[in-house]
């Protein structure tokens, strides 16, 4: 019996769980704004700020240094940061942006997947792309800003695909596990399902030559997604594993040559990510000092807590234990031998319908015949795609992300893709044999707890301190979500309390320099600057060119009026990066602090630039120019000072008496008042306010200020 296209086989039973596009992707869309709702009023977490755009890169010439500048973002993923930084002309550093942008991103995944799968015929489109919308194993990926280079690249990734396949050939009219799109009504429920057949030809197989427009868009897309992350470099391979499964074969010329330019791209897009990986970002040390073996033992033991967590989402971790990699322990061989294994059952699986086996004769005629050929290469073809995606993460390159575990959520976005395909697919071929109702009800259980799972994960990613306790509770030994919940507990003004994390991340790992500048910063805030010198040094002997360890140990060494010391440290920071605005300011304070203020205003207007909300820069930089008859130029950074910080004593203060001494009492006084209406107990504000009105010749008003001044004890 023939059939139209895009109609269903008469051998094949439809698939319980289609959705027209109409009502699917407007549903992906939902849902997954309704999972993820809590996680869209979350601010920044972790590595955030160093996504999203820098003062200095805000501009259209910033643009270009984001394509042309090496360094000049956290990584070279350009299109990724231009993303960022239209984001940001668009809401600024507004995060619900951003996370909204992160979810439509995901959901937009969701719709190009399922997209993918009915172009492959692939049973059960529309519940695997529910499973990854809703699976929380997803939310380190939509949660956390600084992946948006996940759901971006997915997008471009996806694109490049459908693109490809729409140029190398139309979809196969049937369903390569033999569950068709849609019912049949020609066919008799009681007729006997005949072998599904094999694919329709592809378009070069039909003799027609195909369009060049069509490859070089696809290739446009691949680039693209390279240009976000680029683990979407497996591409070109998961293009030959599709096409190895629909037609059991592939084509020199026909499959793998137009694919060479891409898999050189890949190429070089691996090989300049793995290079910044180990100059730019530190993938490089003891922390990654595994031989072949050991990594081959971590790549094993890495497929299997994958899958594991896909299957069984319980325990989801922003940071996971990192494992202890010991060829000598015998269980840890264990992984990649059953990987092997089961890639060989799945291999003769494959191929049991070609060759008679011990296999094909415990597999039942009527099951071989519902699976067909494409339907048993299926689960090889998973699987394959599944570790080829994870290939990067593996262990087999160094990722710095190793430092603090061997595996992340967020590294397994794209690979997760295959697994639910698969599962969805199986799920579909078993639901033909049930009522429609009782599929669909079966499946709504699963996708509302999967849904529930993501709204509570997504909660935990609302702000650093609930991440980092969450991580804490579930990995205890996690040096760095001891560290950086520290840096929180500083940064909202409670360092006594940051101080038991930091001693408890030197005491998981005793060589964190990291956590010594930071116990040492938090030390000196306490005023126990002293204490805090050893630990500085000691970050220093770990990691000579440690920025930040050079600024905090010059900050305790200037308390300590040790300014010629602290100097030297302050200018070895600014050397190391000329762009930390904070070791700028402070070797500022020290040089005019040893009456060299001409040298430090260069520094406060390098401050100023990098970062022109810092009032406190501002404020330097006035008072260092009215130091050095630059009166004039001061004024506008005056101004600017109480334009961020109206409110600033030390700003009206300081004004008032620069123009009090140049002479221009009328503009001083509104400052000396604010002064003493922001402190109404300060007998000096009273003092300089009285000596203002009376050098205008309004003693009258001076005289009560006086008098003020003199019963608070200041004379």
């Amino acid at each position: 019996m023939s059939s139209r296209p895009g109609s269903s086989s008469p051998s094949t039973p439809a698939d319980p769980f289609a959705l027209p596009a109409r009502w699917l992707y407007p549903l992906l869309f939902l849902v997954a704004l309704a999972a993820y709702w809590p996680a869209l009023g979350g601010g920044v977490l972790w590595d955030d700020l160093g996504h999203l755009t820098r003062q200095d890169l805000r501009s259209f010439d910033g643009l270009g240094r984001i394509w042309f500048e090496i360094g000049a973002t956290q990584q070279y993923y350009p299109l990724l940061h231009s993303a960022f930084w239209l984001e940001h002309r668009l809401w600024g550093d507004a995060t619900l942006g951003y996370h909204l942008t992160n979810v439509f991103q995901h959901a937009l995944v969701a719709c190009l997947f399922a997209a993918l799968l009915r172009r492959l015929a692939v049973p059960g489109a529309a519940l695997a792309a529910l499973l990854f919308a809703l699976h929380p194993v997803g939310v380190e990926s939509v949660a956390w800003i600084s992946e948006q280079k996940n759901t971006l690249s997915a997008i471009f990734y996806l694109a490049a695909a459908l693109a490809y396949l729409q140029w190398h050939g139309r979809p196969a009219r049937e369903s390569m596990l033999g569950v068709a799109r849609g019912p049949d009504p020609a066919r008799s429920p009681t007729e006997t399902p005949a072998p599904p057949r094999s694919a329709p030809p592809l378009a070069w197989e039909r003799g027609r030559p195909r369009p060049l427009f069509g490859y070089f868009f696809a290739t446009f897309l691949f680039l693209c997604a390279l240009l976000t992350k680029t683990v979407t470099a497996t591409l070109p391979a998961a293009l030959l594993v599709i096409f190895w499964w629909r037609r059991g074969k592939l084509g020199w010329r026909h499959d793998v040559v137009p694919l060479l330019p891409w898999f050189g791209l890949s190429i070089a897009g691996g090989a300049l990510t793995a290079h910044f990986e180990r100059t730019l970002i530190g993938a490089q040390g003891a922390a990654f000092d595994l031989g072949w073996i050991e990594r081959g033992l971590l790549a094993g033991r890495v497929v299997w807590f994958y899958l594991g967590k896909l299957l069984w989402p319980a325990e989801l971790s922003f940071i996971y234990p990192r494992w202890h990699v010991d060829a000598t322990a015998w269980w840890q061989w264990l992984f990649p031998l059953a990987t092997l294994a089961v890639l060989a059952v799945l291999w003769r699986i494959a191929h049991s319908g070609s060759q008679p086996s011990t296999l094909n004769s415990q597999l039942s005629a009527p099951a071989l015949r519902r699976l067909g050929e494409g339907g048993r290469r299926a689960p090889l073809a998973a699987a394959l795609l599944f570790g080829g995606t994870l290939f990067p993460v593996l262990g087999f390159f160094n990722v710095y992300p190793f430092v603090f575990s061997y595996v992340a959520d967020h590294f397994q976005y794209l690979a997760a893709l295959a697994v639910f395909a698969l599962v969805a697919a199986a799920i579909a071929h078993a639901a033909v044999r049930w009522t429609r109702p009782a599929a669909l009800s079966s499946a709504g259980v699963i996708l509302l707890v999967l849904g529930a799972l993501t709204w509570s994960q997504a909660a935990i990613y609302r702000d650093g301190f609930r991440l980092y306790r969450d991580t804490l509770a579930k990995n205890p030994d996690c040096w760095m979500a001891h560290n950086n919940l520290a840096m929180l507990l500083t940064e909202s003004g409670r360092p006594a309390e940051a101080i038991p994390h930091l001693e408890q991340a030197l005491r998981i790992r005793p060589d964190y320099p990291q956590a010594m500048s930071n116990l040492g910063d938090d030390l000196i805030r306490l005023g126990r600057s002293r204490e805090a010198i050893p630990h500085l040094e000691r970050a220093l002997a770990l990691q000579p060119d440690y920025v930040q360890a050079h600024n905090n140990l010059g900050t305790a060494l200037l308390t300590l009026d040790r300014a010629a010391e602290a100097i030297a440290h302050f200018e070895r920071a600014v050397q190391l990066d000329p762009r930390y605005t904070m070791a700028h300011y402070n070797l500022g304070l020290a040089l005019a602090q040893t009456d060299r203020v001409r040298e430090a205003i260069p520094h406060f207007e390098r401050v100023v630039t990098l970062q022109p909300t810092h009032a406190h820069a501002e404020l330097s930089l006035a008072y260092a120019l009215a130091s050095t008859d630059r009166f004039s130029e001061s004024i506008r950074h005056f101004e600017r000072a109480l334009e961020l910080e109206p409110d600033s004593v030390e700003a009206h203060q300081t004004y008032a008496r620069m123009l009090a001494r140049h002479g221009q009492l009328d503009q001083a006084l509104p400052h000396f008042r604010a002064v003493v209406e922001l402190m109404p107990q300060s007998g000096a504000a009273h003092r300089d306010l009285g000596f203002a009105l009376r050098q205008l010749g309004r003693s009258d008003e001076a005289m009560p200020h006086f008098l003020e001044a003199q019963r608070l004890g200041e004379r």
